[in-house]
């Protein structure tokens, strides 16, 4: 493993353009209009895989966009990773707010800019090069497998039940993910738990067509006031969520979690700061780091409804509606909690309206152990890389189908990340620092090599 420096210092160059190449396909899954893309990146992805060595890369169907499966079966007898990744991408939009085309990578400050630098293009490139290097070097410890999919963005809608078809070829000993960020290259971390997710739409529909505001306002039910009073019901003044039922499966961390907890390095100054806000905000009585890592939160995605452009128009509008996301925390039931909220938003609408709620995507929060051999593998890892042992960290994000692949293939997820918290990620700009994209293909060769050694 010496020499992966050095084969990362003479192809540097190439790994960056050809991740570049990658990331000018808009691979955005949530798109109709981009169903093209979406094919031409999973084979681009099969691509990549096929030259780095994998003896075999297929592209397999699903019900909705495909999945990459690749593999490089070293001796049957030897432990095997199945390694995850997504090549979709979030939308791009607003357009106007990026620097730089969101399609066209550019490096600025040491930084690649561009839609999927990080989430997840740039980081699942890291595993295709780190896996080039042990195979050119014949340093591979133990089987591996991919498997990289198409829908992340959208909740992997199909991925559960691709999971069930091909249970035998995706077998493994542990799947080993890099979706997910550290507190800082100085303060090198591993993710140990994500938070479930329930997103759902509602519908507020008042009169059967939108209305002159100065004949019928003050008469007739204007379903976007309505839609803003309800969505403030949804939380009270300590922005504790008013649902009834909510709480009831949530597991309160103990005294010494929270403790352990409060030891992680965190500048309340400088997240202010980066952020540009004079206060933070979120459920009293939890610091910042708690209300992200250990609490539920609700928050409304997007809103409208109405006439919205330039100019004035007096309409008193027909419907209105909402994205609302609830983030949810281990042991509670994604799919529970959209029916509370169901009965909860419509016990709570006027007689002049109708509602309709609508789930879009969801999943159970997951938490990993660190006790296991596959955790002490990557923290080894990365004390060899960064010189510093890392801290387990709770993400305050969600990646639904890591609790899946527990249930369905029976297997531990190690989510090793080298993104950072400034790195934008679904935003305009997202960025991911070369210093990571390289400090990443460094590590995870020492994961294999740690984990051989120790199952």
């Amino acid at each position: 493993m010496e020499k992966i420096k050095d084969y990362i210092a003479s192809n540097s160059d190439r790994f960056l353009e050809e991740l570049f190449e990658l990331i000018r396909i808009p691979s955005v899954s949530s798109s109709e209009a981009h169903k093209g893309d979406m094919i031409k990146t999973a084979e681009a992805v099969r691509e990549a895989l096929l030259k780095a060595g994998a003896d075999e890369v297929q592209i397999m169907d699903t019900q909705g966009h495909p999945v990459v499966y690749g593999e490089k079966l070293v001796d049957s007898s030897l432990p095997t990773v199945l390694v995850y990744g997504h090549y979709d991408v979030q939308p791009a939009e607003p357009l106007e707010l990026w620097k730089s085309p969101p399609f066209e990578p550019e490096v600025r400050d040491g930084k690649i800019y561009a839609r999927g630098a990080d989430d997840d293009k740039g980081q699942l490139f890291m595993h295709v090069k780190a896996f080039e290097f042990m195979v050119a070097e014949e340093k591979l410890p133990c089987n591996v497998k991919f498997m990289i999919e198409g829908e992340e963005e959208i909740g992997s809608p199909s991925l559960k039940q691709f999971c069930r078809e091909n249970k035998e070829l995706l077998k493994s000993d542990v799947i080993l993910i890099s979706d997910t960020t550290m507190i800082s290259l100085d303060v090198p971390s591993i993710t140990t738990g994500l938070r479930g997710l329930s997103y759902l739409q509602v519908e507020v529909t008042g009169p059967n067509r939108d209305l002159h505001s100065g004949l019928y306002g003050g008469a007739v039910a204007n379903p976007v006031n309505v839609l803003s009073n309800m969505i403030s019901q949804l939380t009270d003044e300590s922005n504790r969520i008013t649902i009834p039922g909510f709480y009831d499966d949530v597991i309160e961390a103990s005294k010494e979690e929270r403790n352990e907890m409060a030891k992680a390095p965190f500048d309340l100054g400088a997240y202010k700061g980066a952020l540009d806000i004079e206060e933070v905000d979120g459920e009293k009585g939890y610091s910042t780091i708690e209300r992200t890592g250990i609490r539920p939160s609700l928050d409304v995605c997007g809103i409208w409804g109405g006439f919205t452009g330039e100019g004035a128009k007096t309409v008193l509008p027909s419907k209105a509606y909402a994205k609302i996301s609830m983030r949810l925390v281990p042991n509670q039931d994604s799919e529970r909690v959209d029916q509370l909220f169901e009965d909860y938003f419509k016990s709570i609408a006027p007689a002049g309206v109708k509602v309709v709620v609508r789930s879009l995507h969801g999943g159970q929060g997951y938490v990993s152990p660190i006790d296991t051999a596959a955790y002490q593998a990557a923290s080894k890892a990365v004390e060899e890389t960064f010189g510093k042992k890392p801290v387990p960290f709770r993400s305050g994000g969600s990646i639904p189908i890591v609790s899946d692949f527990e249930e369905v293939l029976g297997v531990k997820s190690i989510l090793l990340g080298f993104g950072l918290e400034s790195d934008a990620i679904h935003s305009p700009n997202e960025n991911y620092p070369l210093d990571n994209f390289f400090r990443g293909i460094e590590t995870i060769p020492y994961f294999y090599k740690y984990f051989s050694e120790m199952s």
